[in-house]
């Protein structure tokens, strides 16, 4: 199984970036999956995450209202739009995938199997 996380930049605030999450080895279509990031100097946070059925389970406050979590079933990927990016957005990016089939997406890393290798997204003004 891979997860290959892309789209990462530098952008400035304000603008728009989507990341991609390709996935081999899994379905994305059967499985919940999660978007995670580290910023500098802090703990891993969720985003957000999807269930296996395609639908939104958690959402990090800060984020909601700017980012979209997405997937397209046929290209096997999973991706976030995010929009209106702050300077607290610079971090590295992650995708997740629980690795039980049908399951809901929760926010518990326990339950992620397998993970990316990350995509930087540096917001400057």
């Amino acid at each position: 199984v891979q997860l290959v996380e892309s789209g990462g930049k530098v952008a400035q605030v304000g603008d728009s970036l989507r990341l991609s999450c390709a996935s081999s080895g899994r379905t994305v279509s059967m499985y919940a999956m999660a978007w995670v990031r580290q910023r500098p100097g802090k703990e891993r946070e969720f985003i957000a995450t999807i269930s296996w059925a395609g639908r939104s389970a958690y959402w990090l406050d800060s984020v909601k209202g700017r980012f979209t979590i997405s997937r397209d079933d046929a290209a096997n990927t999973l991706y976030l739009q995010m929009d209106s990016l702050t300077f607290e957005d610079t971090a590295v990016y992650y995708c997740a995938l629980n690795n039980r089939r049908f399951s809901s997406g929760n926010n518990n890393f326990d339950d992620y199997d397998y993970w990316g290798q990350g995509t930087q997204v540096n917001v400057s003004s």
